[in-house]
């Protein structure tokens, strides 16, 4: 107690170890936010990650239901194309005129 420490304080303020102390605790506090942070930010990372893939599945699966309903109707239109062309000039034809009176009855009604 003879180097000027006041009293009850043992000379420990001045070796520095409290400054030292003080500088731990402030960086430790600082680590444990940083690592909340990046835990929370890793969490929300999964989830999103989850939702992605829901929604890939989802769309894998609408996918091959359009394909399979593409497929389907690439396979009617081969049979009808097999068949007998004029058949197919006369299912055109009707259809051509049937528009054309569709069209030429919505101008009469103006």
């Amino acid at each position: 107690i003879g180097d000027g420490a006041p009293a009850g304080s043992y000379g420990y303020t001045n070796s520095g170890y409290s400054v030292y102390e003080e500088e731990n605790e402030r960086l430790t506090e600082s680590l444990r936010t940083k690592v909340s942070a990046i835990k929370s930010l890793s969490i929300e990372i999964g989830t999103e990650v989850k939702n992605q893939n829901k929604m890939l599945s989802e769309m894998d699966n609408d996918f091959d239901s359009a394909g399979g309903l593409l497929g389907a109707t690439m396979g009617r239109l081969r049979t009808l194309s097999r068949g007998s062309q004029t058949k197919l000039l006369c299912y055109m034809m009707l259809f051509s005129l049937f528009v054309f009176f569709v069209i030429y009855w919505i101008i009469k009604l103006r």
